[in-house]
């Protein structure tokens, strides 16, 4: 099991000679070699459901504290100064501005790109998003507006918030040109991956206006130093440590799901087995003929009895017992899986790959 700031290139791989599966303890999975991983029989996995609504709720509680100023405001109470009457409150106020009929651009509508936009509905914002690589109609079912380039969406947001994982395409996907199309005055979080920002580019557009203020969950350079940032000087930001993605429930949650991709792995086949394997399609089938896994480790022997149609926290029925062999929900199709992945963004979900990460 794997956190994110371990990096597993592929000389690292190597090393481990009997390693099989690396599951990444979070959605994003930019600092694992995929492609080195599966040419050596290694299955790499991510748990792309857990802290969904944690990010989602952070990053609507950074939009509306840079929308209300909320965090400066308590800073200027908590350091003594005094604010009163109507000039002082616009002193300190300043900037303020209101969210309902604004417009918010959600880059990348993955599990926590479409959290945010159910949230952000609710308090009236317009929302629109851009992503190249969803299906037609996802925005019909949410009743929020598609944009299809990028360009479009800086142009007509007020407020921009990446949900996108981080790949060898988007690096650096807000830069200095991109900012120079978004609107003047306009907002921008992050909370999805640092590299995704040129912290540089981002501090020039603060100092000089051009971004409004920002919020930034996640950073080049992790842990975050403010002295050894290029943000260290730079009015309207705020900074936290990478840690939307947590709660009390959200840990429990990571630890039973990346457990749970385990037990199939142990159980069941590699790859074919594994409900968050994201490096599947470097497979061959000669980088797992080679193997010769042992019998029930993924093997066609005589071990456990897996089920791909048995939910991964249950038993598996006994051959004797009624419906132990109709397949689960036999009265609906198979859907085909929407692939959340582009060259421009990769949500923090499962991919072919954002985003979302964590």
């Amino acid at each position: 099991m794997l956190y994110h700031h371990i990096t597993l290139a592929r000389s690292d791989l190597r090393k481990f000679k009997n390693l099989r599966v690396v599951v990444r303890m979070g959605s994003g999975c930019d600092n694992v070699d995929l492609k080195a991983a599966a040419e050596l029989g290694i299955a790499v996995c991510n748990v792309p459901g857990y802290g969904v609504e944690e990010v989602a709720d952070s990053a609507l509680c950074l939009i509306l504290n840079l929308y209300r100023r909320t965090y400066w405001l308590a800073t200027m109470v908590k350091e003594g100064k005094k604010v009163a009457g109507p000039e002082g409150i616009r002193e300190a106020a300043a900037g303020s501005a209101r969210i309902r009929g604004d417009t918010l651009g959600i880059v990348g509508l993955g599990r926590i790109g479409t959290a945010v936009a159910l949230r952000a509905k609710t308090f009236g914002f317009t929302v629109i998003f851009y992503d190249p690589y969803l299906h037609d109609g996802v925005e019909k079912s949410l009743g929020i507006t598609r944009v299809y380039t990028l360009q479009d969406l800086l142009f007509q947001s007020d407020c921009v918030t990446l949900h996108c994982s981080l790949n060898e395409h988007n690096h650096h996907l807000i830069n200095d040109y991109t900012i120079k199309q978004m609107r003047p005055g306009a907002f921008l979080i992050n909370t999805a991956r640092g590299g995704l920002v040129d912290e540089h580019a981002l501090a020039s557009a603060l100092k000089e206006g051009r971004i409004r203020a920002s919020a930034l969950d996640v950073h080049e350079n992790e842990p975050f130093s403010f002295s050894n940032s290029p943000l260290k000087d730079c009015p309207n930001l705020i900074c936290t440590p990478h840690s939307a993605f947590y709660s009390d429930q959200s840990v429990t949650e990571l630890r039973e799901m990346a457990a749970g991709e385990i037990r199939r792995a142990i159980v069941g086949r590699i790859p074919d087995s594994l409900r968050n394997c994201v490096n599947k399609d470097y497979f061959t089938s000669s980088s797992t003929s080679k193997l010769n896994y042992p019998e029930g480790m993924n093997g066609s022997g005589s071990g456990y009895p897996y089920n791909p149609l048995i939910h991964s926290t249950t038993e598996p029925p006994l051959s004797g017992t009624p419906h132990a062999h109709m397949p689960a929900h036999s009265t609906l199709p198979t859907l085909p899986t929407l692939p959340e992945s582009s060259s421009m963004i990769n949500h923090q979900s499962q991919k072919p790959d954002s985003a979302e990460s964590h």
